[in-house]
């Protein structure tokens, strides 16, 4: 798989999986705040290097721009390996990525809660990160079958 297919795939995966979580959580209190995982996060190494970190909305948008760089990367390993084991390649990462992200935030000294603060919660952080994997998988495959008529 051609690197810049893979990397415009994992774009389109983090896009989708950031924009269901900035949709939802504006009128559903159950969703998870992953923004609020990445401001934290921010926040806390930034402190550690002596560094005042932003505040605010500038605070917000670093979190959002890294979620997205960071899921590019992540998903765009869907594009690695082969072709016919795509589809649960990808949805293995996305199911990695929601556990993940529902596991680590605690150990990591971040909290917990935007994540998993309720059983809805969780269900919506691994289903979102799912829903990436099988989007840059969706895209993956068009590219595929764009550039090489009759594969898959």
């Amino acid at each position: 798989m051609d690197y810049l297919q893979s990397a415009g795939a994992g774009l389109a995966g983090a896009s989708a999986l950031t924009l269901l979580h900035e949709t939802v959580r504006k009128f559903n209190p159950d969703a998870p705040r992953m923004d609020l995982l990445g401001m934290r996060t921010i926040d806390k190494y930034l402190r550690k290097a002596d560094i005042q970190p932003p505040q605010g909305k500038p605070l917000h948008t670093a979190a959002l721009v890294g979620d997205i760089l960071s899921n590019t990367l992540y998903y765009s390993l869907a594009g690695a390996g082969k072709k016919d084991t795509l589809w649960l390649r990808a949805a293995g990462l996305g199911l990695a990525a929601g556990i993940g992200a529902i596991v680590l935030p605690g150990p990591m000294g971040i909290g917990d809660a935007p994540s998993s603060r309720t059983p809805q919660t969780k269900a919506m952080t691994i289903a979102w990160y799912l829903v990436g994997g099988l989007a840059t998988a969706a895209v993956l495959h068009w590219f595929n079958k764009e550039n090489k008529p009759g594969s898959y």
